[in-house]
């Protein structure tokens, strides 16, 4: 009695896993669109390199800027799908020398991420402000105090980046005590060419 109890239950288990993907498969499915069906779930949109909603076309690069939000909220940057090390420098410690250390010997073509933290402009000073418009920015020579910025760059770039973002500091528009919001740009880079949309 206990068997065919058991083989009743196998039967059953196999009856419902081929009547699953009989059903599955007339639907198109991809394993879940029989469960979305049944809970009236909106399938989820897929998701592609640092998060794109669709992918980059081939020879270009995937990016995502975040910036950082008051002063906890680190920024981060994603190239291709991974996490990058970010070179900060500490405005505020004057490290403005440093920056242009590592922004002066930038050689044609190479790409410059910025993400914001907490102040980016206080003490840029006038030259700092040129090269990252020679880099391509528009808003470097008009960042404020506690401004949040995300912008790529590209040495040699013989028009506006069209990959900028700014976000004035506005004490009745603020989202953060004294901060404004964080802000996020993604987009895809063309390779071996000036940034071009």
């Amino acid at each position: 009695m206990r068997f065919a109890v058991a083989l009743r239950a196998v039967a059953l288990v196999l009856l419902l896993g081929f009547t699953w993907l009989l059903a599955n498969s007339m639907l198109g499915g991809d394993g879940n669109s029989l469960i979305r069906m049944l809970f009236n779930e909106e399938p989820r949109p897929r998701k592609y390199k640092c998060g794109l909603s669709a992918p980059c076309p081939a020879k270009h690069l995937a990016f995502r800027l975040t910036s950082g939000a008051a002063n906890v909220i680190g920024p981060k940057i994603w190239v291709n799908g991974d996490i990058l090390e970010i070179r900060s420098f500490d405005m505020w410690a004057g490290e403005v020398s440093e920056l242009l250390k590592f922004i002066r010997p930038l050689h044609e073509g190479t790409l410059v991420f910025v993400a914001s933290f907490d102040d980016p402009a206080t003490k840029l000073n006038d030259e700092a402000r040129r090269l990252f418009e020679e880099l391509g920015s528009t808003a470097a020579k008009e960042l404020s105090f506690r401004d949040s910025w995300v912008f790529v760059g590209a040495k040699g770039i013989e028009n506006k980046s069209p990959f900028e973002q700014r976000m004035k500091n506005s004490k009745n528009n603020n989202k953060y005590e004294g901060w404004p919001e964080s802000l996020e740009m993604d987009g895809c880079i063309p390779l071996r060419a000036p940034l071009e949309t």
